[in-house]
């Protein structure tokens, strides 16, 4: 499995919030508190994103896909001009100025609006990721990602759409999946742009060598690697492999598998029963003091710490 298939199957959404909105302009939602990630998607019509007071807003064309992270509050409208009518807080919707038109009446399950002619439809996904490998994968993200209309993330934004006005059995299952979908093709999408500012995971996980090495360690964290050892599995020095490795991924060998082993700890803790013990060998570790020296020099609390602050 590719690296970025394990980050995503890992921290995959769980419970995904999906709403469809088909709303006449002028309309403008802000949302405060928002998730970690958040999908929004233009299906017909045009809208805007606004990250805060002091970002420029950005225009979204019909099929266009935003990725919205690392920020606590934005905003999605027809026109950047046009003030909120409602903030949405948690789950809790709050309308600006008395006006029961920007209430978003129930059209259909998930799906919110006023259905009339000349609409704008745009579908918004919240991504609850799952633990420490959840933050990894969003460190690989900007705040706005914005991927333009292409005929392959089309065809899954239109299937998202049919189901999120769906209420069948397995529907939260199917809509959590097909999340997943979008926010793969999108990221596919946004990395294929002619832009040579691409991030620098990207550029590791294209790279032949380096991109093989990093499959190893998500695949095998508990191997006992060394950097040698991984230099030999490409073909390269040592030296060689140690300076691609670091100037490409941003952090030596060894130092980007202590952080994946410790982001995996964090998460079995978290999640299994497993004891302290179990959990070091299963990320690499035979000692299980060693182990938590590790963990606390990582996390700044004991495993055992870790565990009952973060239940």
């Amino acid at each position: 499995m590719d690296v970025l298939s394990d980050l995503l199957h890992r921290a995959r959404a769980k419970n995904a919030l999906v709403r469809k909105l088909v709303q006449r302009p002028p309309w403008s939602l802000s949302f405060a508190d928002a998730p970690p990630l958040t999908v929004v998607a233009t299906l017909g019509g045009h809208g805007s994103v606004r990250l805060g007071e002091d970002v420029a807003p950005v225009r979204l064309a019909a099929g266009d896909i935003a990725l919205i992270s690392a920020t606590s509050r934005y905003t999605i409208a027809d026109s950047p001009s046009t003030p909120p009518q409602v903030v949405i807080q948690g789950q809790k919707k709050y309308v600006v100025g008395g006006d029961e038109a920007a209430a978003q009446r129930s059209l259909a399950p998930r799906t919110y609006g006023d259905g009339l002619p000349g609409a704008t439809v745009m579908i918004r996904g919240a991504y609850e990721l799952r633990g420490d490998v959840g933050d990894r994968l969003l460190d690989m993200l900007p705040p706005l990602a914005v991927v333009p209309a292409g005929p392959r993330t089309r065809a899954a934004l239109d299937l998202l759409a049919t189901e999120v006005a769906c209420d069948e059995p397995g529907q939260d299952a199917i809509l959590d999946r097909l999340l997943d979908l979008v926010l793969v093709l999108a990221l596919r999408a946004w990395c294929a742009r002619p832009d040579p500012a691409l991030p620098a995971w990207h550029r590791a996980l294209a790279d032949p060598a380096i991109g093989d090495v990093l499959r190893l360690l998500h695949e095998d964290p508990a191997h006992r690697w060394t950097v040698a050892g991984l230099a030999a599995k490409v073909g390269m020095s040592r030296a060689a492999f140690a300076a691609r490795f670091t100037g490409l991924v941003g952090e030596p060998p060894l130092t980007y598998l202590t952080g994946w082993r410790m982001a995996l700890a964090a998460d079995l803790l978290r999640d299994t029963e497993a004891t302290v013990a179990t959990v070091a060998r299963q990320v690499g570790y035979e000692d299980a003091f060693a182990f938590s020296v590790a963990f606390k020099r990582a996390r700044a609390l004991s495993p055992s710490a870790w565990r009952r602050q973060a239940r």
